[in-house]
């Protein structure tokens, strides 16, 4: 039995250990932004409305995100590449290029998952957690597949389509002029000529 000075120091120690890993535990937590009619943004871990859009994705552990091999989603690509008829090593190019195979990665623009879905498009993509692997893959690979059609199979397009939006591509009637866009074209061409092996 605890008792004396000695005793109330291990109880307010573990206490205060309780209280430190509880912060950390809140400190992962998803963060929500709402950017008002004056521009203000407000932030916060719990939207009180849809108003809200996710900012930044917590981490599911304290661990930090999960990481993932390169082989992890092979049976979940392969589901998607079969049902939309999407050649299954492009799409496993577009996923690495994207968020190196971290289903919970956030870019800097809010695009979610695997395949970087922006929010905008998630209801069209018929996605409600972009989190999800089977969800955001689907989602995702539904997307290439309009684009593919749009563009006449031309993957280097549709790669750009992918990354700066068909409507650059319409305008440039090839791959727009942007460093970023460029550079993305060719390291999923990279990707996909690795996996093609």
């Amino acid at each position: 039995m605890l008792c004396g000075r000695d005793g109330w120091a291990l109880i307010i120690g573990l206490v205060g250990l309780i209280l430190v890993l509880a912060a950390v535990q809140a400190a992962v937590a998803d963060i929500y932004v709402y950017r008002d009619a004056n521009g203000v943004r407000h932030f916060t871990d719990q939207p009180p409305s849809a108003r809200y859009r996710l900012f930044f994705k917590g981490s599911t552990s304290s661990m930090g995100p999960r990481r993932a091999s390169v082989s992890s989603y092979d049976d979940l690509i392969s589901d998607a590449a079969d049902r939309h008829g999407v050649d299954f090593s492009l799409i496993k190019a577009i996923i690495r290029a994207e968020s190196n195979f971290n289903p919970e990665a956030v870019s800097k623009k809010g695009a979610m998952g695997l395949m970087q879905i922006m929010p905008e498009n998630l209801k069209t993509l018929k996605i409600r957690d972009p989190f999800d692997p089977r969800e955001n893959i689907m989602g995702g690979v539904r997307y290439v597949k309009q684009l593919l059609r749009r563009f006449n199979g031309e993957i280097s397009l549709t790669l750009a389509a992918y990354n700066a939006g068909p409507s650059a591509v319409d305008r440039y009637k090839t791959i727009p002029p942007y460093p970023e866009t460029e550079a993305y074209v060719k390291k999923v061409l990279k990707f996909y000529g690795e996996f093609k092996k």
